[in-house]
């Protein structure tokens, strides 16, 4: 079978930015697995994911605008420290945390920690690299009408209800 619009395709990867250290891997024991066509993973890898068949192996090379877009300089933003999810004992310049926005939870990344308001940095992490994914298609099947229906897949590497 093909990968294809409303197919569950399940795969493993490694991460790198071009010429780069690895950046993330998924666990080989537990694959990643997608509902293609909806938007799940980001749009050049899921192009060139399209029609492949499992087994097929791949290196995908995602410039920046095609991956997680340019670093802002204006996504600094001071916070007070209640907004964040989840208690810290205490904040570090380079952590990661979740912070409530009007959209919905976001991540970021601490820039200067005080003791009621917090500087943040809301690029993603990968904002401004140019990334390679090496990727395996482990499985293609098709999707379940309640895998359409939520817009993402179910079961082992996909979305538990």
């Amino acid at each position: 079978m093909k990968i294809q619009k409303d197919t569950v395709a399940t795969i493993t990867y490694k991460l790198s930015e071009a010429g780069g250290p690895l950046l993330e891997a998924s666990d080989d024991a537990i694959p990643m697995a997608y509902l293609h066509g909806h938007n799940n993973i980001l749009a050049g890898l899921e192009e060139a994911l399209e029609g492949q068949e499992t087994g097929h192996e791949t290196s995908v090379t995602l410039a920046p605008e095609n991956a997680y877009g340019p670093v802002h300089a204006n996504a600094e933003q001071k916070v007070p420290v209640k907004h964040l999810v989840g208690k810290h004992k205490r904040l570090l310049p380079g952590m990661f945390v979740k912070v409530n926005t009007d959209n919905g939870t976001r991540d970021a990344r601490v820039v200067k920690a005080g003791k009621f308001m917090v500087t943040l940095d809301t690029n993603h992490p990968f904002a401004g690299k140019t990334l390679v994914f090496d990727v395996v298609v482990r499985d293609v099947r098709e999707a379940t009408p309640d895998e359409i229906a939520h817009g993402h897949a179910h079961g082992l590497g996909g979305h538990n209800h």
